[in-house]
């Protein structure tokens, strides 16, 4: 059977977005998967089945990627790692895994590929006389701040091998751990050369713990981007994605919310649904929220051409008719309220340089 979605008879496990591990579109044969990597045992907190989390290693000879779609506002990205623990049911990253024979679904949350050479392997572009200094995006597919991080550090070794050559980086994440390299982040701000956003899709803790399982909490972000601004790095808000019928009510809250801790630039993004992202999006807000899920499905189709997901450049990332067309007024009138801006500030170059032991004594010299 090809590229049929059979969905298993399974809610969540503990800390996961989904209970659905559908077939991949190249796949050819069906397996189930449950039967093989589930673990199921009792929690000291819950009793229920709990799905661990494998990882394998990435052996990429490349971290940095040229990004080419015209929708995303930067050209050169460095993904750590593939899959996310995070379990974001919307995430549009979810159909990569199918590249690799797996499913969108709980592999895609508990099959993390870690690209253990990443910080080897940018030390190497940057040393290439091909590079051009240019801004880095980190986390354009996954969070590289997800829980593996704890674990690999790579994230944090990748941010040092910037800040010694002084390339500018942007960072998008939904986890408060980006304070701990807080110390790597203000040196490469006082060469104008980071910044970092972070993305809000609801101030509700209990939406956020269904939609959003293993990110941090709304609290705990609010308090990143405060712990951030007061370090000096230049810090922005995200309010992506924007869930019409669920969540776009909050867009004022939240772009107020950030502001008074530090936000000073703002973001949003509507809800994509790629490939089999909405069969697993459309299960899951028929199990969490059946009251509101046609509102929010028919919602989502009003402004994707009467489906629940288009591909077109221009218009995927925040879609088409007038309800669309009332989020973006509401974004924008709710900036303009609080004196927040729109527009994402500008990294320089101009400190870029490539190290020599010459520059290295200089530097711990001048304790820089």
């Amino acid at each position: 059977m090809k590229n049929a979605f059979i969905p298993l008879p399974l809610d969540p496990k503990r800390g996961r977005g989904t209970g659905l591990n559908p077939t991949g579109r190249f796949n050819e044969v069906r397996y189930d998967a449950t039967q093989v990597i589930d673990e199921a045992y009792p929690d000291e907190m819950d009793s229920g089945p709990r799905l661990r989390t494998t990882f394998y290693t990435d052996a990429s000879r490349t971290i940095v990627t040229k990004n080419d779609s015209p929708d995303v506002g930067f050209d050169y990205g460095i993904n750590s790692y593939r899959g996310c623990e995070h379990g974001c049911i919307y995430c549009y990253a979810r159909p990569t895994h199918e590249y690799f024979g797996l499913s969108a679904g709980e592999d895609f949350e508990s099959k993390i590929f870690v690209k253990e050479r990443g910080p080897e392997l940018l030390r190497e572009k940057l040393l290439g006389k091909s590079w051009q200094p240019q801004v880095i995006m980190m986390s354009g597919v996954t969070d590289c701040y997800q829980p593996a991080e704890r674990k690999y550090f790579l994230t944090r070794r990748c941010l040092e091998v910037l800040a010694e050559f002084r390339n500018p980086v942007s960072i998008i994440t939904k986890n408060h751990l980006v304070t701990r390299d807080i110390d790597v982040l203000k040196t490469l701000a006082k060469s104008h050369a980071a910044m970092v956003i972070l993305s809000v899709t609801t101030l509700n803790s209990d939406l956020c713990s269904k939609l959003e399982p293993r990110t941090s909490r709304p609290a705990f972000r609010l308090d990143a981007i405060r712990q951030l601004a007061d370090a000096g790095i230049p810090v922005g808000v995200n309010v992506a994605p924007v869930i019409p019928g669920l969540t776009d009510e909050e867009i004022p809250a939240i772009l107020e919310a950030a502001h008074q801790a530090g936000a000073r630039f703002a973001g949003f993004t509507m809800l994509r649904l790629p490939y089999g992202v909405k069969d697993l999006f459309e299960d899951w807000v028929k199990r969490e929220y059946p009251d509101r899920a046609e509102k929010v499905l028919n919602r989502i189709r009003s402004m994707r051409d009467g489906k629940l997901n288009t591909a077109e450049f221009g218009s995927r990332m925040h879609g088409e008719g007038i309800f669309a067309e009332q989020i973006r007024a509401l974004f924008k009138l709710s900036c303009k309220k609080i004196g927040m801006s729109n527009v994402f500030p500008s990294l320089s170059t101009s400190a870029f340089r490539r190290p020599s032991a010459q520059l290295s004594w200089l530097d711990e010299a001048n304790g820089a």
